[in-house]
């Protein structure tokens, strides 16, 4: 049987979501739904590209060698752990990846209540960013968004880094708008950014875009 994923979105090459060059697969649906999240269209579990696994390994072993590790954002991850672990052992099976995940449950309650195919994804993990995004404490520090939110390094391949500061934003053209990668520093990031786009005429890409029936939550 073949293993798919739901997938928003997806980015080749980037430097604001975890060490090094990487990848990003930004997984569909989350049922946390923190107040204030930052990808609401990313929220529900319908709306977004079903992907196989073989696709997506076949898609991340076609990138240039530079590109050495991937980011599970989302969404949430662990609520595709299945796939995305069979996805980890798949591009692991050529070269050694570093893979990082969000995930709004801390590690501990993974530890303690993950299902099988959670903790077999978790046991994969260099880096995990724990925790649900409280807006409340918007803090600006590396590839988190709150200050309740942790980085932990589960394996020895990379070091907490020297600064605990905003990576920062990359913008980027997509074929049908612009868009941002990264964890914003500062709290409504999104929709200043957004209104002074829409300001100068530039469209939003719709795939980082929030539907009307999303503003807010």
């Amino acid at each position: 049987m073949t293993t798919t994923l739901e997938i928003s979105r997806v980015a080749d090459r980037t430097t604001v979501l975890g060490p090094g060059l990487r990848a990003v697969i930004w997984v569909r649906g989350c049922p946390l739904r923190c107040p204030g999240c930052v990808a609401p269209e990313d929220l529900p579990f319908t709306g977004g590209t079903t992907r196989s696994v073989d696709d997506l390994a076949g898609w991340l072993g076609g990138l240039s060698p530079e590109i050495t590790g991937v980011t599970f954002s989302g969404g949430e991850p662990m609520a595709q752990a299945a796939g995305l672990s069979a996805l980890v052992t798949r591009i692991r099976a050529d070269r050694e990846w570093s893979v990082m995940s969000f995930s709004g449950w801390t590690v501990e309650h993974l530890r303690r209540q993950g299902d099988p195919d959670q903790l077999r994804l978790l046991g994969q993990l260099d880096i995990l960013v724990d925790g649900p995004y409280v807006a409340a404490r918007h803090a600006d520090l590396r590839w988190r968004g709150s200050a309740n939110q942790r980085l932990h390094f589960l394996t020895d391949r990379h070091a907490p880094p020297p600064e605990d500061t905003s990576a920062g934003i990359e913008l980027r053209l997509a074929d049908d708008g612009v868009q941002w990668i990264g964890v914003p520093p500062v709290p409504d990031f999104r929709a200043g950014f957004e209104t002074a786009m829409r300001a100068q005429g530039i469209t939003i890409d719709p795939a980082t875009a929030p539907s009307d029936d999303e503003k807010g939550r």
